[in-house]
């Protein structure tokens, strides 16, 4: 007995490791295979296929010790480094008896070896177990068939594997007692697919007890917070890294002085003057040269950039650079700001997002903003208010990332970008312990002295481009350039498996809205007549004339606004089928966000190239009027230079914008929705419907 002991040790295996963890749906149907496989009287092979990283070695072991046999000894054997014609695997057969002998990695076998063990399937007292990558048609019909579920698919057990191995590593490494981990570190690797599955995910939670240990001196924190939670981001092609064919680029761009130049030195002084220029100057759009700059040139070309640099305004907008300057003054006077909290604020703060921006545009829409100057700097001041009692309530730009209305916007729209700011995790995880990138911190290597990132994201964990303004402050700090900056291709952030906040669908919802609420009288002009013929006397409603009143023109407005949600609504309850079955119908809404970017582009369009280049006539206007000083007489004497385009024009470039967004949004809607060629043809026909009815509203304007 004893020799045939040493004979099979290097081969025995041990007690497994864990059992199958979770609840999911999953879990339980995985649960049940292994306890019927040991519960199983005739003990019929099994074969356990599954994607690398499963442990599938360890199911086996559960199968073995939760059987009869489980006093027998149990060996694994290595299919790999196998030969059809040893005699070894016949030998030690002899030697097992009843237990149970398990062939690892049986898809990377000789193919000979295969028919070699069929034959001993029927041979001996041995039970036998294989594991394999996937599924192999020999044995299919002679073995019980376990198959292994990957980690990505079974994404709600992922909290319970991370508080499993947590407790098993901490003690490892002698944590006195396991750590909690912040709210948020669930949901963030939630959007990790773990292509090695269970071990990359006890590496990613090894990795992040060392670096608890390290942020905090050695010593072991309680919490381990999001930042150290590190993964490997997903292998994305066609992107052109810009720093490296242009490493110029990098210097320029990381130098302090460029940004608080412009920050602090230009935009800032600028908007105090352009908001007295609105207050002082006259009040309608063709006299005053700020109210022009505001709505011919602002919102257009806001809306072309979303495109190319994405969130970029965001990184020198005036209303958080007079929330930074208050902030910094509140600092210099001894207030200490409280810390950015932990967890993810999107579930209250994105819906309080979307209805302000919504409160934005019927303001805009009843106050006729566009043609009134003080109004105009009103919502300018209070947008700026706001930044500005956020930044001494909270540190950094919490207002700016999850409250400010503009800024929500702008973090949807930009992820159609094909620019992004990235880091390499790897680099990262390996090489860094400051963090300083996000959490600031003194300069360290090449890495600059900064504040760290304003909307509190390590540039490791982005996703997508919501959350970076490509202010580059990660660029500056980092010292082991892990920080690139690419091209990519149009919308890359939009995929199937995105996971963005709760209220940012809604936020599209108002944003279409904002185009209904904007030619509210061509869409519901019908309204106000139909009210006064259910009238009794079928005379004019009480309020008076239509639409001169507040109330009526606000209930206008509030129905025009509410028209896309409702029409959301009818497309998910009324079963129309547009997505039969999809788990996550959502997706439609971001499948016509390009759509959604080229309507609001050509609604603006008209205005900016009617009026954009009338600027410097514009501006000049009331000097024309002033007596005296000589200033009228020697203005008249020339003519100022402008320009307007024509009317056809305008209309083309509408109509191309337009086209433009539809085929967007069809490439768009075949990626994330219909996989089908049927089902993208009948989503291409209900585009060119919104595409034609889009256009014919903006054609009203």
């Amino acid at each position: 007995m004893a020799a045939i002991d040493q004979q099979l040790a290097p081969y025995l295996v041990g007690r497994p490791r864990r059992g199958v963890v979770g609840g999911s749906r999953y879990a339980v149907a995985l649960r049940e295979a292994v306890r019927d496989a040991a519960r199983d009287p005739d003990r019929r092979p099994v074969l356990i296929h599954g994607e690398p990283g499963l442990e599938k070695d360890n199911l086996a072991a559960l199968i073995h010790h939760g059987s009869a046999d489980r006093r027998q000894p149990m060996i694994r054997l290595d299919a790999t480094l196998m030969k059809p014609d040893s005699g070894e695997l016949r030998e030690l057969l002899g030697r097992l008896g009843r237990g149970t002998v398990l062939i690892d990695k049986l898809d990377l076998a000789d193919p000979a070896l295969q028919p070699l063990l069929l034959e001993h399937l029927s041979q001996g007292d041995a039970r036998w177990m294989f594991t394999s990558e996937s599924a192999l048609q020999p044995f299919e019909g002679v073995c019980r068939q376990i198959r292994v579920p990957p980690l990505r698919v079974r994404r709600q057990d992922l909290g319970d594997w991370l508080r499993y191995d947590v407790r098993q590593q901490s003690r490892r490494q002698g944590w006195p007692q396991p750590p909690a981990m912040a709210p948020g570190v669930v949901e963030q690797l939630q959007r990790h697919d773990f292509p090695n599955n269970l071990r990359e995910l006890e590496a990613v939670v090894a990795r992040a007890l060392r670096q608890a240990r390290n942020q905090q001196g050695g010593q072991r924190p309680r919490l381990l917070p999001e930042d150290v939670f590190w993964t490997e981001g997903r292998n994305q092609p066609l992107r052109f890294e810009l720093w490296r064919w242009r490493p110029w680029l990098r210097t320029q761009l990381r130098a302090p002085a460029l940004w608080n130049g412009l920050l602090f030195g230009l935009v800032s002084w600028l908007f105090v003057l352009v908001n007295l220029w609105l207050w002082l100057g006259p009040q309608d759009r063709a006299h005053n040269g700020a109210l022009n700059l505001f709505w011919a040139w602002w919102w257009p070309l806001i809306l072309l950039a979303y495109p190319l640099v994405g969130r970029l305004w965001c990184s020198f907008c005036p209303f958080m650079v007079w929330g930074e300057i208050a902030q910094r003054l509140a600092q210099a006077l001894g207030r200490s700001l409280p810390r950015w909290p932990r967890g993810s604020s999107d579930d209250w703060a994105s819906p309080l997002l979307a209805a302000g921006f919504a409160a934005i545009l019927l303001w805009e829409e009843l106050a006729g903003l566009e043609t009134h100057a003080r109004r105009s700097s009103l919502l300018l001041l209070l947008i700026t208010a706001g930044a500005v009692v956020g930044s001494l309530l909270v540190e950094k730009r919490f207002w700016c990332r999850y409250l400010c209305p503009v800024g929500g916007m702008n973090g949807l729209f930009a992820k159609l970008s094909v620019l992004e700011l990235r880091a390499e995790a790897g680099t990262c995880s390996g090489s860094c312990s400051s963090y300083a990138c996000f959490k600031g911190g003194p300069a360290d290597g090449e890495g600059l002295a900064t504040a760290g990132c304003p909307l509190g994201t390590h540039p490791a964990h982005l996703t997508d481009n919501r959350n970076c303004v490509l202010c580059l402050t990660c660029a500056q700090a980092c010292p082991h350039r892990s920080i690139t900056l690419r091209l990519r291709p149009p919308a890359a952030d939009l995929q199937r498996t995105m996971d963005p906040p709760a209220g940012e669908p809604g936020l599209i919802l108002v944003l279409a809205g904002g185009i209904c609420v904007h030619h509210s009288e061509a869409l519901l002009g019908w309204v106000p007549a139909l009210l006064a013929r259910l009238t009794t006397d079928g005379g004019p409603l009480p309020w008076g004339g239509f639409p001169q009143e507040f109330l009526p023109r606000l209930a206008l407005s509030s129905l025009a606004l509410a028209l896309p949600a409702g029409l959301w609504l009818l497309v998910r309850g009324a079963g129309l089928r547009l997505l039969p079955h999809h788990p996550r119908p959502w997706l439609l809404l971001y499948a016509l966000l390009p759509l959604l970017w080229a309507t609001l582009l050509a609604d603006h369009l008209r205005l900016g190239m009617a009026e954009a280049g009338q600027l410097l006539p514009v501006s000049l206007s009331p000097l024309r009027q002033m007596e005296g000083f000589g200033i009228a007489e020697a203005l008249a004497a020339f003519t100022l230079p402008g320009w307007s385009a024509d009317e056809h024009v305008i209309r083309f470039c509408q109509s191309l914008t337009v086209a433009l967004g539809a085929g967007g949004s069809l490439v768009l809607g075949r990626r994330l929705l219909l996989p089908d060629l049927r089902g993208w043809l009948g989503q291409g026909a209900a585009l060119l419907g919104l595409a034609v009815a889009a256009r014919a509203l903006v054609g009203l304007g």
